[in-house]
């Protein structure tokens, strides 16, 4: 299935090793699912951080990209502006934000990090809210401070940025993704 070089030197990232052995086979009984390509899966892992202040100076959008790769482990792409706003001082192709969008084991290791470390870290934290959920399977949610991933030293940082995270599967419903994230072990607030 992946042709990675992690997967490839025999190493399965333990998230997707129990999602493979216990997750998914748990999953067909309780959604009496009758094929095992129709359980829920994760597809892929986009982390997001809108820099505003990135179009006007460089050295903040360069801060925020080196954050993002120092968490997610790959480089972020910028994005630009797609139309200008006058009231922001803002043209159509300025930069104003970076991404990263990860896959295969990569998103599964991150995947675990967030659950097992960073989210525990954010201070009064009461869990993530049920209705982020878009109608087609996918979860969005916030994050107000980027610094709650240990790979960032608090020392060195400026400027402290928000950051999207979206988690894309392929349910079929909110209920199905919603049961996928909690086998996972995402701490979704009950409503």
């Amino acid at each position: 299935m992946m042709s990675d070089k992690a997967t490839q030197n025999g190493y399965r990232p333990r998230l997707l090793a129990e999602y493979q052995e216990r997750i998914r086979p748990s999953l067909m009984d309780e959604l009496k699912l009758k094929n095992v390509m129709e359980v829920p899966r994760l597809l892929k892992v986009v982390l997001n951080m809108g820099v505003g202040e990135g179009s006007r100076d460089e050295k903040i959008l360069q801060a925020a990209e080196e954050d993002l790769a120092l968490i997610s482990g790959q480089k972020p792409r910028r994005t630009r502006a797609k139309i200008s706003v006058a009231a922001f001082k803002l043209r159509a192709g300025m930069p104003v934000g970076c991404m990263v969008t990860l896959r295969g084991p990569y998103m599964y290791e991150f995947l675990e990090r967030l659950i097992n470390v960073a989210i525990p870290r954010i201070r009064d934290f009461r869990g993530l809210p049920p209705r982020a959920f878009d109608g087609k399977g996918n979860y969005n949610f916030g994050i107000r401070e980027h610094t709650i991933f240990t790979e960032i030293d608090h020392r060195q940082v400026q400027q402290t940025f928000g950051m999207n995270i979206t988690l894309v599967t392929n349910a079929k419903s909110d209920d199905h993704c919603r049961t996928l994230l909690r086998r996972f072990g995402l701490p979704l607030r009950e409503n």
